[in-house]
């Protein structure tokens, strides 16, 4: 059992595991944000002006950031320069490297704000926001500079060899398109339905029952207004504007599938899309839903014809044994959960689907996918497409779709990833591609000065968007005549066997795989040891001398993607570097490995981005001592730059028959050798595999399922309750799972692994909640899972959240200075019925005054103005024409103490002038973001020659 014990002013956890060294984790604000106040964003209709920096209390936030409320509404803001258009990654506030939560988005389209609970920031923390391992709040980083420039030598001259079978020849038979919309759904957690439409595509005079191919498009922008650019994210679309058809973005892809025979359906998602923002799992559980919802009705319509719309009835009949999957961004995460979930049944709770699984997925493809809960169906194979200029899921995360496999089911269903060189994000959707989308489009990529040497459009590595849909609608296509149809002609060119599909010229696919005929040799673990010049790496950790790449290599992994925590225990390669050529890396696995019934070693190799001609030599020897020398093999980098995210394996294979003829005895491999035959350089070995040709039969194994869920409970007044983060284990057999459980208010993670087993208390982690009387913070404590071996994993992340349920204190202000000389600063105190366990801020907003002439701009200290407001106007304004713009003076009284000065520092001009004055109104902010209107309050300021004629007039004490 692991307890945690709240405290009274911080969630502080007390952990009976042992603790893994610190790393970029915490427990993860509650997704929904309240609403903005009124007064701490501009005047209706106006955006928001990112301030050059401002402050709270004594910590100086960078520019474009602030913290706005109080108390357990307390908010981290940041504003973009720009429109941040709606994408499929999340956008994520680090302090340092320490996740602080990912903000919700607002309307304007550029703040992002995140509720802080309680978390702390620190002076001297460095704030960022990134949105799938990119930053938006700066440039780039300087490091990325040190990435090797694009060279010709990069970009090779001979294509790869032309696959025997190309999947892109369109088929036989006629095609016809319609379109379907049925009664909405309602899915949980979702306040309004979820549209139920698709767009079909199927022959029309194919034999039989045909095999079905489902689209499901990724997160993009919701409504736009016809005949402007304006587009937004809500849902249901406002009275004027129309639904983005996004699910009509797939259609080449649809039309070649169904001259092939098969019946396709693109589904629309949008009421997902304008709701998932406050979803914990980025609305993967929705989607899946969504899916199975029109699979379900496919079935029913497959056994009653009559019934089906003409849409339907005008195909095809329809196979629902021979289903594949098509997913976009999200929409890839999404179906590998429908996929998951039509396997191993998910909590009725959390499902919005419960009928009967009355279909088969024989496989999944993956477009730009993102892997928000890191959690893929093993058992089912998939091919997932990484754009090498993908300028949303920025990272490749989906990468992970194969990686992640790897040791957890039974290994037979291939998993292959296709890096696609000149690819974007957005153009394997024609909805979202620029000249032939009917809403307002863009492309994902861009370089501020629009010369990327790499993905910049005119590029000789970037593609058109024509050019990469038709690779997307080939590949699609190899995938299913491999994992539905079960053609291993196509094989080639998904298995890293380095083949081509003509039709996608010129387009350049590279691909690597683990699964299918593969048995597993050097995985870099705990079971391996590393000499000579090199050392088993960190995939991900902050440790420099523990992570495989640099931060000052330069450009990123798509295997080094960061999921929630740094470091991540489980996830290791091998990191060779070398001076000279002839030392050889040894790999020696604790126990001999078998490479019987293998015809060749086949390994994973990343090298530098835009690096040719890495050369080594490759030997194993067996258990007795016996070595063989298999053969020497190139690599050649991906084409990328500081902007791409290129440091990607090549799949490199070496014949076992000098092995064989040595007399290894292959049953007992106990060592690779790795010798690098070239100059100075550097490369990393991901794994290494027996390998054969041949595609497998998949049998899904009887694997046990974890979901984590969330129970939301009140502090109390008293006393300590405990309680237990939600954990549900069903489904069949044993396995195990890595429990990570972030320490509130720090980088502290602890982990471990634990084996489950169905209808089990296997994973026990107990919260102690002290109730009080004081006004604090929501305070949350999360746990979140990842599969180790026989699991699979729905809902990966869930905890306790305790409530404040004690009001805020109330709020009084008295004058300590407020008639003053100018050059003197004007002062009033501002104080707490009662010491609270969270910080109360509020602001003092200025407003015109009734009587003789106000303050301006000009009276005022020039430094003290621009650090509140950010400029000092000129020509000068009146105060109260500031606080027009939504500012204030805002002020902050520290948890546990009950008081603070709100002032005013005036300046002396110099010139003559008659008494002047402002006037002000005090407010605070309760826990759902309603202001509380406090006293009003004037002072004056008198020329320096006068002298009071009376006691201090026009303040005010009162209380709110």
């Amino acid at each position: 059992m692991i307890r945690l014990t709240r405290g009274i002013t911080t969630a502080a956890a007390l952990l009976a595991l042992a603790a893994a060294p610190p790393g970029a984790a915490s427990a993860q604000p509650t997704p929904a944000a309240p609403p903005p106040s009124p007064g701490a964003l501009p005047a209706p209709g106006a955006l928001p002006t990112p301030s050059p920096g401002s402050r709270y209390g004594d910590l100086d936030l960078p520019e474009g950031w602030r913290i706005d409320g109080a108390g357990g509404a307390l908010q981290l803001v940041w504003t973009s320069p720009e429109p941040v258009p709606m994408g499929d990654a999340r956008v994520e506030f680090h302090a340092g490297d320490r996740l602080l939560g990912r903000p919700v988005a607002q309307p304007d389209g550029r703040t992002f704000r995140l509720a802080l609970g309680d978390n702390r920031l620190q002076e001297g923390t460095r704030l960022r926001v990134t949105a799938g391992g990119r930053s938006l709040d700066a440039a780039g980083s300087a490091d990325s500079a040190r990435v090797r420039p694009l060279s010709p030598t990069a970009l090779p001259t001979t294509p790869l060899p032309a696959n025997a079978v190309d999947p892109g020849t369109p088929g036989r038979y006629r095609t016809v398109r319609g379109e379907y919309a049925l009664k909405s759904v309602t899915l949980p957690g979702f306040p309004a339905p979820v549209e139920m439409r698709a767009t079909v595509v199927g022959p029309v005079d194919a034999p039989g029952k045909r095999p079905v191919a489902l689209f499901l498009h990724g997160r993009h922008s919701t409504c736009y207004t016809p005949g402007s650019e304006e587009i937004d994210g809500s849902w249901p679309c406002a009275a004027g504007t129309r639904p983005i058809p996004s699910h009509q973005g797939y259609l080449q892809a649809q039309r070649l599938l169904a001259s092939q025979g098969y019946v396709t359906l693109s589904v629309s998602a949008n009421g997902v899309n304008g709701q998932d923002h406050s979803a914990e799992d980025g609305g993967a559980q929705a989607r899946s839903s969504l899916v199975r919802h029109h699979l379900a009705r496919w079935a029913e319509w497959s056994a009653n014809r009559s019934a089906a719309p003409s849409a339907v009835r005008g195909t095809s009949s329809a196979d629902l044994s021979r289903v594949l999957l098509v997913g976009h961004s999200r929409g890839g995460e999404g179906v590998n959960r429908a996929a998951l979930d039509s396997l191993y049944a998910p909590p009725a709770g959390q499902d919005g689907y419960r009928g009967p699984v009355r279909w088969k997925i024989r496989g999944n493809v993956l477009i730009g996918p993102t892997i928000f809960g890191n959690n893929p169906v093993p058992d089912v194979p998939s091919a997932t497409i990484l754009p090498g200029c993908d300028g949303d899921v920025y990272d490749l995360q989906g990468q992970n779709y194969v990686d992640g496999t790897r040791g957890v089911g039974r290994g037979a269903a291939l998993q292959s990833a296709l890096y696609v060189v000149g690819a974007n994000h957005n153009f394997f959707n024609s909805e979202w591609t620029p000249g032939q989308a009917k809403a307002p489009a863009m492309d994902d990529f861009s370089s501020e000065d629009g010369a990327d040497p790499v993905c910049s459009p005119g590029a000789p590595t970037r593609l058109t968007a024509r050019q990469q849909q038709t690779a997307g609608a080939t590949y699609i296509a190899a995938a299913a005549r491999l994992f539905v149809g079960g053609d291993d002609r196509v094989r080639p060119l998904l298995d890293g066997s380095g083949r081509r599909a003509p039709s996608a010229d010129p387009a350049r696919v590279l691909g690597h795989a683990v699964g299918g005929h593969r048995t597993p040799a050097f995985l870099p673990g705990s079971s391996v040891s590393v000499s000579g010049p090199g050392r088993l790496c960190a995939q991900v950790d902050p440790d420099e001398a523990r992570a495989c790449l640099s931060p000052d290599a330069g450009g990123l992994s798509p295997h080094f993607a960061f999921w929630e925590t740094s470091p991540e225990p489980g996830r290791d390669a091998v990191a060779l570097r070398w001076e000279r050529p002839g030392a050889p890396v040894v790999v020696r696995s604790a126990r001999p490995v078998s490479l019987a019934g293998s015809t060749a070693l086949t390994l994973r190799l990343i090298v530098p981005p835009n690096s040719s001609g890495t050369e080594l030599d490759i030997a194993v020897t067996d258990a007795s001592g016996r070595r063989a020398h298999l053969g020497r093999t190139g690599v050649d980098g991906v084409p990328g730059s500081e902007r791409t995210t290129s440091y990607w394996a090549r799949e490199v294979r070496v014949p076992l028959s000098a092995a064989t003829r040595a007399g290894l005895d292959l049953k007992r491999i106990a060592a690779l050798e790795l010798t690098p035959r070239g100059r100075a350089g550097s490369a990393w070995l991901m794994d290494a595999w027996g390998w054969r040709p041949g595609t497998p039969a998949v049998h899904p194994a009887a694997l046990a399922r974890v979901d984590v869920g969330r129970l939301t409970v009140a502090e109390g007044d008293s006393g300590v309750r405990t309680y237990r983060i939600p954990v549900r284990v069903s489904g069949k057999g044993s396995g195990q799972v890595r429990l990570f459980v972030p320490r509130p208010d720090s980088d502290e993670v602890t982990t471990r692994t634990v084996t489950v087993r169905p209808g089990q208390q296997d994973i026990d982690v107990s919260v102690d909640v002290r109730g009080d009387t004081r006004y604090g913070y929501d305070t949350r404590q999360d746990l979140f899972v990842k599969a180790v071996r026989g699991t699979v994993v729905g809902a990966h992340r869930g905890g306790v959240t305790a409530r404040n349920d004690d009001a805020m204190p109330k709020v009084s202000l008295t004058p300590v200075a407020d008639d003053v000389t100018e050059g003197a600063t004007l002062t009033w105190r501002v104080t707490l019925s009662e010491a609270a366990d969270a910080d109360i801020t509020g602001m003092a907003a200025f407003r015109p005054v009734t009587d003789g002439p106000e303050l301006s701009s000009a009276d005022v200290d020039r430094s003290w103005l621009e650090e509140r407001f950010g400029e000092a106007p000129d020509p000068a304004v009146s105060l109260s024409e500031l606080s027009k713009e939504g500012w204030g003076v805002m002020f902050s009284i520290p948890a546990g103490e009950t008081g603070t000065e709100v002032s005013v520092p005036t300046a002396a001009d110099g010139i003559a002038e008659p008494t002047e004055s402002l006037r002000a109104g005090l407010s605070t902010f309760d826990e759902s973001w309603e202001p509380l209107p406090g006293p009003e309050f004037t002072g004056r300021v008198r020329d320096l020659h006068q002298v009071p004629a009376r006691p201090p007039r026009g303040s005010t004490t009162g209380s709110s």
